[in-house]
């Protein structure tokens, strides 16, 4: 029997195909500040699939983080594996390259304002 590809395995998980995700979806889910702050970080110090919530610092809720990577993972911008209890994260840079260039240079670049 062949084992399952990726996008079989995780097909549960409402992650758009690349050529479903949508600009207004995704600029909608960058719009949130801390949402904007996870892909940043992401795409700055992450290697693949490595980081679980707790690796981003933030003082939220399990429950808010919860929420946060669900909206990015459903608008296309990541892709997440399950690891045992634990989801990792990391953001589908080739698939949103190919749909919108220039957008992740956008995020990568940006300043978060300070506290």
């Amino acid at each position: 029997m062949e084992p399952l590809r990726f996008e079989e395995e995780f097909a549960h998980d409402a992650e758009p195909a690349v050529e479903e995700i949508r600009l207004e979806t995704v600029l909608g889910a960058l719009s949130d500040p801390l949402r904007l702050r996870i892909v940043r970080k992401l795409l700055l110090e992450s290697e693949r699939f490595d980081h679980t919530c707790g690796w981003f610092g933030l003082d939220r809720p399990k429950s808010s983080l919860t929420h946060h990577f669900k909206a990015l993972r459903e608008a296309g911008i990541t892709r997440q594996r399950q690891y045992g209890l634990e989801r990792r994260s990391h953001v589908r840079i080739a698939d949103l390259d190919a749909r919108f260039p220039g957008l992740l240079d956008l995020v990568a670049d940006w300043t978060p304002a300070e506290r």
